[in-house]
């Protein structure tokens, strides 16, 4: 696992890579050697290198699809579901935590409202660490700065979050295109209760219990690409 851990930040050292990587990160979608070619202005062949290091690493993994212009078929450059995770000593929190939810879930329904309280509290303390480091006051913000915490919280969990306020009608859309607890969704289902928890907590804290309602989860066969929640009214 050091050895990934190494593999990983060599192959991230390259500045514009760690671009490249970021930017494939937001588009929710499969990239292009060529769109990423064009958009950070480098020779294709170039940009096939960066894409083909961080597939090495498994950051990214890839296919190739017809494009349905005729000629020949398109490489196409996609995240990957493996989980990054660096660390000097490798500490295998993940094998932790899986114990911890089994002893929970072993207590039935106690222990079921227990993760999602655990949920909602990780959620809410994140935001609250984060507005803290930042040295502002909660009373301050408007809703629109408030939001543009929310996803940023929600970015540095990993999550890929997009987020869309209308302003007139106060009515707030927000998906994440990655789990925290994805490795656990496959044989532990109530950690879905306890990630739809941890997005609540994120809302709690900026402005206080509103009600976030579910659209889809990516474990509930809707649409597995993404997660969706919408607030109509904020405070």
């Amino acid at each position: 696992m050091e050895h990934q851990t190494l593999k990983i930040t060599g192959v991230l050292s390259d500045p514009t890579r760690f671009s490249i990587y970021q930017y494939v990160t937001k588009q929710h979608r499969d990239v292009t050697v060529q769109e990423i070619a064009d958009a950070f202005e480098i020779h294709a062949n170039v940009a096939r290198l960066h894409l083909t290091k961080l597939e090495d690493v498994n950051m990214l993994i890839s296919e190739t699809k017809k494009t349905g212009k005729g000629g020949r078929p398109s490489r196409f450059y996609r995240l990957s579901d493996e989980v990054v995770s660096l660390q000097f000593p490798y500490r295998d929190y993940q094998k932790l935590s899986e114990i911890a939810i089994d002893t929970l879930l072993s207590l039935g329904s106690i222990g079921e409202k227990a993760l999602t309280e655990t949920g909602r509290k990780y959620g809410y303390e994140s935001a609250r660490t984060y507005l803290q480091a930042l040295d502002l006051s909660l009373s301050d913000l408007e809703n629109k700065e408030k939001l543009n915490h929310i996803k940023t919280v929600a970015l540095q969990q990993g999550l890929n979050p997009e987020m869309h306020y209308n302003e007139e009608t106060h009515e707030v859309n927000f998906r994440i295109y990655n789990c925290t607890f994805k490795e656990l969704v496959p044989d532990r289902a109530p950690i879905c209760k306890m990630h739809q928890a941890l997005i609540h907590g994120f809302f709690d804290y900026f402005f206080g219990e509103i009600d976030l309602n579910k659209e889809s989860f990516m474990s509930e066969g809707i649409d597995y690409s993404f997660c969706s929640y919408k607030t109509l009214v904020l405070p």
